[in-house]
Order: C-alpha cells, then structure tokens, then sequence
C-alpha cells in the first residue's frame, strides 16, 4: 500500500533501543529493514523475537551488543554474522550533566511538598540559616532584635527621645499594680452624707489617687508623641519597612517596647475597677463643691477640661491601645505623601516575626524565661489591633498581610490565663471582625 514510512530519526532511535534493552533486562539491537535468513533469529522488520522464540539472553559489552548472546536463535546457538542486516548498537553519547536548577535534589523536593504555595514558584536551596528565613515576606529573626539591639548614629536622636519616656514606663507599671483605690473611705461617706468627717476623709483619700490616674494619662500623651516619632522613622523613604527594621533595630525593639507596656498597663487596668469609681465620685464631689461654692483642694491639679478628657480616657476598655491606635490613624491620615503600605507592612511584618519565634521550636527554645514569650504576644497583638484599625479592609480580611488563624493558634496554645486578656483585646477593641469579608472559621476562633 505505498512506499513504506521513513526510518524514524536517530534520536527516537536510540530511545527505542533503550527502551527495548530495558524491557529484555539485557543488551539491545536494531534491525534494518531486509530479509534475515531462516534460523538468523527475529524476522526482519518486526522490532522482536520470532513467535515461539526464548528470549535472547547474554550480557551488553560498554560498546554495545554482542551479536552472538544478544541476537541469538531460537536455538540458544550464535547467530550467524549478518552485516548490513543486524548491527551492533553503538555507544551510547555521554550524558549531559542536569543543570542544578533543573531538578530538586531530595530534601529540596522534600521541602517542596510540606511547603504551602505563597502565589510564586522560587527555586529551593539549601536551607537558609535561622536569623534570615522569611515567612510571608517576614523575616523570622531571633528574640535578639528586641534585646539587645543598639542604636546607630542615624538612629540616635530619636532612640534618646524615646528613651526618656520608656524609662517612666515602668515605674507607671508599679503604680497601676499598686493601685488600691478608696473604695471603702466611698462607701461610707455616701451611706452618711451627713458626716462631714466621713466626706472630708474620702475626699482625702481620692484627691492623691486622681493624681496618679493624671500622672498616668499625661504618661498616654507622652506615648503617643513617642510613637509617632517611631512610626515616622521606620516607615520613612527611600527604604521599605522591612529594611527599616533590618537597619534600625533599636527602634524596632523601642516600638515592640511600648507595645508591651500598653498591653499590659490595658491588662492591669481592666481588673481595676476602683479606677474609674474614684474618678466619678472624684468628679460629682467637685461638681457639687463648686455648686456650693465651697474651695476644692484638687481643683487646681485637675481641672473640668482636663477631668472631661480624662474621663473618656478611662471609660475605654484598653485606654492605653486606644490612644495608640489613634495616633496610628492619625499620623497616616497626616502623611498623605507617605504610602500607607508602609505603614501597614510594618506592623505586618513585627506581627509575623513574633508569631513565628513563638510557634517555631527552635526559637522558642532559646526563651530563657517565660516573660520573654508574654513581650512576643503582647507585640503580636499590639501590632495586629494596629494593622486592623490603619489598614482599609483591616487584619481579618483574606487580604490581610497578617496570617490571623496563625495568630489567634498561638495565642490558643498558651496557657488560659496568661493570655485571656490579649484574646478579649482581639475580640473587643479591633475595629473589622465583625465584618461580613472576616471568615467564620476566625469568629469561631474567638468565641
């Protein structure tokens, strides 16, 4: 039926012939088109062994088949030498060396297949070292960076200004945990507010207390001033945010530093009630004085304006987060010049390097004490409650930079008690989780 087909190129040729060696587990021929006299072993033309035939056997020398084990007859005996119709195979041509970046070696294919997909394929190597792998765009440094970082030269001038308020900060820190309150001295001047050495001596006992709920609210003004000084800084051109914190270490440890402090002065204030009941007996005492026009003792330390914007400060279930995350707010909507991705990557990325040293064995174990890990939360929280109120869409968003399962699991693996406080600042002072574009997996993970 016509001219037969032309013989395949070489290339597939030599592919047939592995495949045929393959198959016999020995040495392989190729047959050229033509008659083979009886009893020379395979008919011609057929590419294997004649019906009824044993299966060649023999050994493939390096330069090829020999023709009297591999082509064998039926018979077992050698075939006969047939040039020009049976052909030794030549040496195969020497391999080509893949390229490294061709195929994975083993433990990169491994790693490969327990990686998730972050919407790019990057070419694997060897594992990078501790301090410098990246998850999500964030680099996973040690607990280092928020210890023992020093101050460069360009970063000194707003490193000392900070400085000088966070050293306040603890001593802020031991008068909110002393705080008693006058709870009792209260109480019996309203059950007998005819006895005016029971009114004297609860008005005695307020006045010095709203002195330090004063103390403590100048100490929130002073914070935020330091913050945005900070933000300012870390969110600046040329550089991205991450460099920023490659670069500028000791602010990044000043900026997770005030976060720490406003978590837990949020925390301590919460399970304080007596703050706001001396406050508002401190107020309706001093209103009444002045109905009465009789001459208040603390009215020159705290006056009606002063009082009216302590008050709402106190009335605020995390007080000290709330000013911060104004100031956030209020210092992107002042730099409208300034991306607000830089902002937003910022709190991301100090959020994703603590999630990871507290759910990576291998920094967690260089905690020495637990304090270490309660600064991490308190930061991871503090940065994500930021992030939510900056970012348009929020923290909770499928968009977000900020892996929030990832987040709230953490929080969900330490012990109860140690971290109830930071789930109700999760649930209780972000502004998007009750969005209808926040999952209900991450709802239900906050219930």
């Amino acid at each position: 039926r016509g001219d037969p087909p032309p013989p395949p190129p070489q290339g597939i040729r030599w592919r047939a012939a592995r495949w045929f060696a393959r198959r016999l587990g020995q040495g392989a021929c190729l047959f050229k088109r033509g008659r083979v006299p009886e009893g020379a072993g395979p008919a011609a033309g057929t590419g294997g062994r004649a019906r009824g035939a044993a299966p060649p056997r023999g050994r493939a020398s390096p330069a090829g088949v020999t023709l009297g084990s591999a082509c064998a007859g039926p018979d077992r005996s050698p075939a006969p030498s047939l040039p020009g119709i049976l052909r030794p195979l030549p040496p195969p041509p020497p391999a080509r060396p893949l390229h490294p970046g061709h195929l994975p070696s083993l433990p990169a294919a491994a790693r490969l297949a327990a990686a998730p997909l972050q919407g790019q394929v990057r070419r694997l190597g060897p594992p990078p070292p501790a301090a410098s792998a990246w998850d999500r765009g964030a680099r996973r440094e040690t607990v280092a960076l928020a210890v023992d970082a020093q101050p460069t030269e360009s970063e000194k001038d707003i490193y000392n200004q900070v400085d000088v308020v966070l050293k306040d900060a603890e001593g802020i820190l031991e008068d909110l945990q002393s705080y008693r309150g006058a709870g009792h001295e209260i109480r019996e001047a309203i059950q007998n507010p005819s006895d005016d050495k029971l009114q004297e001596k609860a008005w005695g006992a307020v006045v010095p207390l709203v002195g330090k709920l004063k103390k403590f609210y100048e100490f929130s003004q002073r914070l935020e001033a330091a913050l945005r000084g900070l933000l300012g800084a870390l969110t600046s051109t040329p550089y991205s945010p991450t460099q920023h914190l490659e670069r500028e270490q000791a602010l990044a440890k000043q900026f997770a530093e005030i976060l720490h402090f406003t978590l837990r002065f949020d925390e301590l204030k919460m399970t304080n009630p007596a703050i706001q009941n001396d406050f508002s007996y401190y107020r309706r005492t001093l209103s009444r004085m002045r109905i009465n026009n009789v001459p208040a003792e603390g009215e020159n330390e705290v006056n009606n304006e002063l009082a009216n914007r302590m008050s709402l400060f106190y009335a605020e279930a995390t007080p000290m987060l709330k000013t911060l995350s104004d100031a956030t707010t209020k210092f992107v909507s002042e730099n409208k010049n300034l991306p607000i991705e830089n902002t937003t990557d910022c709190l991301s990325t100090m959020a994703s390097v603590c999630r990871v040293m507290l759910e990576t064995p291998e920094y967690r174990s260089r905690f020495t004490n637990e304090e270490t890990v309660s600064f991490c939360l308190r930061v991871m929280v503090g940065v994500i409650i930021l992030y939510d109120h900056v970012h348009p869409v929020g923290a909770f968003a499928k968009t977000s930079k900020i892996d929030m399962k990832g987040c709230i699991k953490v929080l969900k693996d330490q012990p109860p008690n140690s971290v109830e406080g930071l789930l109700n600042a999760l649930r209780y002072t972000t502004k998007h989780l009750n969005d209808e574009t926040t999952s209900k997996q991450i709802k239900s993970m906050l219930q």
